[in-house]
């Protein structure tokens, strides 16, 4: 099996090389996008208390009247591009993006970081985490 594998890197340098190199440039793209404007359940609980942050929540209504972060802001992704001056007063503050499972909340950090919102973050794992770590949640 490994005389195979070998015999093959050796007879198609050129396809190796071109797995090596999409292999690398997927690794750093999933570093770098992991790392960027995410935070943790605890940071973002940290944010709330010490900086006030505001919660803006892009689920829609029935999701987060199912089951909420506290005081967050309930403005589905949909709409967000028609009612994004509701948030020009907290322009100054940290916003954190929470979505279902943190994969749509990108989407909605890119709007909010192009209208001027420079600390805008993303819920890492979004309320499927929050709720999964045992923090609470509103039902109303």
């Amino acid at each position: 099996m490994i005389d195979q594998l070998f015999e093959f890197v050796q007879n198609h340098p050129l396809l190796v090389g071109a797995f090596l190199l999409v292999l690398a440039a997927w690794i750093a793209y999933e570093v770098r996008n992991s790392a960027a404007s995410g935070v943790t359940a605890s940071e973002a609980t940290q944010l709330i208390n010490r900086e006030d942050a505001v919660v803006l929540d892009i689920r829609e209504a029935g999701d987060f009247k199912a089951g909420h972060i506290a005081g967050a802001r309930n403005i589905p992704q949909s709409k967000l591009e028609n009612r994004l001056n509701e948030l020009d007063k907290f322009k100054d503050k940290p916003i954190i993006v929470a979505c279902k499972h943190g994969q749509s909340s990108g989407v909605a950090l890119a709007k909010l970081t192009k209208a001027g919102f420079e600390r805008a973050v993303k819920l890492k794992g979004g309320m499927a985490q929050w709720q999964a770590d045992g923090l609470p949640v509103v039902k109303k």
